[in-house]
């Protein structure tokens, strides 16, 4: 089993709230302060507390500054990761943080790629002990894979060293771009700052956006600096192992239609099991005014995912498809061809571990066998599916 770790942004995330949830999952702050000593940088003091945020008990994880910190450039950071003495592992995904922090920042100043733009807030004390702390931290909890949920914006403005700026802030929404991430807006959360640059840049190069089936053991929370009346202003992480599930994964794609023929949804069924769906299927619904619908369900493989969307927005007249990841269990199946009482037949057989294959005769095959020997379909499916069973064992 592998330790995972889940991280519930349902407020955002920023550097101090990662590191406070770390440690309110476990992880020893005296630990922590012992990786981060290994960089050459001082002049800071980490330490950590208990508060609430609207009724939630938090670790709420502060790192003060002796002094005001020069601005510093991407290769100033990658120095001071470099020179320490972390792990090659942790010195790795630092300098990747980092470097698609300084990415971002230089395409939303329209500067050119590679170039030495200062990183400002990005490349303070604290936003360096926030990065490295965080690698350092999972890596000491264990977690070998990281998720994260849709990750919550917020809106407004903010100050920054350059002035005004419209939140979320530019380099952070380039970094939720970058990697196409889900977002969202939690109730009140629409004036304020939520996601920080520095915890967008942790989240979207260290977790995969997915919530993982998995067995949860602990919950840490993660305070953020400002407490917001009637809201939990936390991080929550989820921590646990993962769980094997069987199955093959697929996805489920869907979209409600309340004005088309049904002849052509008929041949749209068609079209959709020749581009690859494994099944199609309509169901009943109501519409907007009380209107009479139908909603068409296809489960495909994943690779099939362009060409069934493709398909279903240019043969329906939907404007959109909703599509989720779903695993389907599998019996194992085989087609059998044989010489029947009747003539040549065709069945599927399923075969379940410990039990008996079961026999299901194709409609094709019988139907052809009812026309030449005039017998009704319902007894030619009695004798082709008796004749097989008798083959079977």
């Amino acid at each position: 089993m592998t330790k995972v770790g889940y991280l519930d942004c349902f407020s955002g995330a920023s550097g101090d709230m990662i590191l406070g949830a770390l440690v309110d999952a476990g992880l020893s702050l005296e630990s922590l302060r012992a990786e981060l000593a290994k960089l050459p940088l001082t002049g800071y003091r980490l330490s950590a507390r208990k508060v609430r945020r609207a009724g939630l008990a938090a670790s709420q994880v502060r790192v003060t500054v002796a002094k005001k910190q020069p601005p510093r450039r991407l290769a100033d950071i990658l120095s001071i990761i470099e020179g320490g003495s972390l792990l090659p592992g942790d010195k790795e995904k630092g300098t990747t943080i980092f470097r698609r922090l300084a990415e971002a920042e230089a395409k939303v100043h329209g500067l050119p790629a590679g170039s030495q733009a200062h990183l400002h807030e990005v490349g303070a004390v604290d936003a360096i002990v926030d990065v490295m702390g965080t690698v350092a931290g999972l890596r000491l909890l264990g977690v070998e894979e990281l998720f994260a949920s849709a990750l919550a914006l917020g809106g407004g403005a903010t100050e920054s060293a350059g002035g005004a700026l419209p939140l979320p802030a530019p380099a952070t929404l380039e970094l939720v771009a970058s990697v196409g991430a889900p977002t969202t807006t939690p109730r009140g959360g629409e004036e304020r700052e939520l996601l920080t640059p520095t915890g967008a840049a942790i989240i979207t190069t260290l977790a995969r956006f997915q919530r993982p089936p998995m067995k949860v053991e602990c919950v840490g929370y993660g305070a953020g600096s400002r407490d917001v009346p009637g809201w939990p202003n936390v991080l929550r992480l989820w921590l646990g192992t993962s769980v094997e599930e069987g199955g093959r994964l697929m996805l489920l794609a869907e979209t409600n239609i309340d004005d088309m023929s049904p002849e052509i949804l008929g041949y749209v069924q068609e079209r959709l099991f020749a581009s690859g769906a494994a099944d199609v299927w309509l169901t009943p619904v109501q519409m907007k005014k009380g209107r009479p619908g139908v909603m068409l369900s296809v489960i495909c493989p994943m690779e099939a995912e362009d060409a069934i969307v493709s398909l279903l927005l240019r043969e329906t007249s939907t404007l959109g498809v909703r599509l989720r990841e779903v695993r389907r269990q599998e019996a194992e199946r085989e087609v059998l061809a044989f010489e029947s009482s009747l003539g040549p037949a065709v069945v599927k057989v399923k075969r379940l571990p410990g039990e008996r294959p079961q026999a299901a005769p194709e409609y094709g095959a019988c139907r052809r066998l009812a026309e030449a020997s005039g017998r009704p379909l319902a007894e030619v499916y009695s004798i082709v599916q008796g004749e097989a069973q008798a083959l079977l064992g």
